[in-house]
């Protein structure tokens, strides 16, 4: 089975019983992609100069280089969450900005924790990079679906969901909030007109104070939304 949106990792640990633990837990999670496992820090510099690995299980007191002294060799360092059977280092670690401290024995559960913001954080940093390239990711299905602005005609909310509507009907329905959309979208290319639409403002065909045409689709204007016609005028 080919894993959705899977995301590089690796185990940096000199304990072979904790590294099959978080083995057995990476193995249980779709969005993660296991390239190796490291027992000591120059191993981890070597994988890192041939592998592009976005998140590091880093063990702290290890031989030779701890694991909070790795993180400031790196120049350009995965994001990393620590795996440790000490307390003492959980202020040092946030200050290397890692997305996590987990104490051994770890839980699965807290685990997955650790990992769904890691999941949420790559996502949303890959929503906005892609907000300058003429193109989206939506999660969908436990996929990553590519949806080129050029084809989006207008988006509405329904309930916890959105859909959006693109050009030859091909409707994307995902679990976001309208908010939210309105953040990945361009500003000069989208606007909100009501609580529960956006329009791309390049498909509209007319406009009167209280409705937005595209075609034949013709979508009320909200009350708090009384600026969208001076800006419309603006924008045609």
């Amino acid at each position: 089975m080919i894993k959705a949106m899977s995301h590089k990792c690796i185990i940096v640990d000199d304990e072979p019983p904790a590294i099959k633990v978080i083995e057995k837990y990476i193995g249980s999670v779709s969005q993660l992609d296991l390239i190796g496992t490291c027992n000591n820090a120059f191993q981890v510099i070597d994988l890192l100069s041939t592998q592009k690995i976005e998140l590091m299980f880093l063990d702290i007191n290890m031989p030779k280089l701890m694991g909070t002294d790795l993180m400031r060799t790196l120049q350009y360092p995965p994001k990393v969450i620590f795996t440790t059977a000490h307390k003492d280092f959980a202020l040092e670690a946030f200050e290397l900005d890692a997305i996590d401290y987990l104490l051994k024995p770890i839980s699965f559960q807290r685990f997955l924790k650790a990992v769904n913001k890691f999941c949420e954080l790559s996502n949303t940093e890959m929503e906005l990079i892609n907000q300058s390239s003429g193109f989206l990711y939506f999660r969908s299905d436990r996929k990553m679906m590519k949806v080129f602005t050029e084809d989006i005609i207008y988006i509405e909310s329904l309930k916890d969901y959105v859909v959006v509507h693109r050009q030859n009907n091909e409707d994307l329905k995902v679990k976001y909030t309208l908010s939210a959309v309105e953040k990945m979208l361009p500003s000069n290319q989208f606007l909100r007109i009501h609580r529960s639409f956006i329009i791309s403002l390049k498909k509209v065909t007319a406009y009167t104070t209280n409705s937005v045409e595209i075609g034949r689709i013709e979508l009320p204007i909200g009350r708090s939304y009384a600026d969208v016609n001076k800006i419309l005028t603006l924008k045609q």
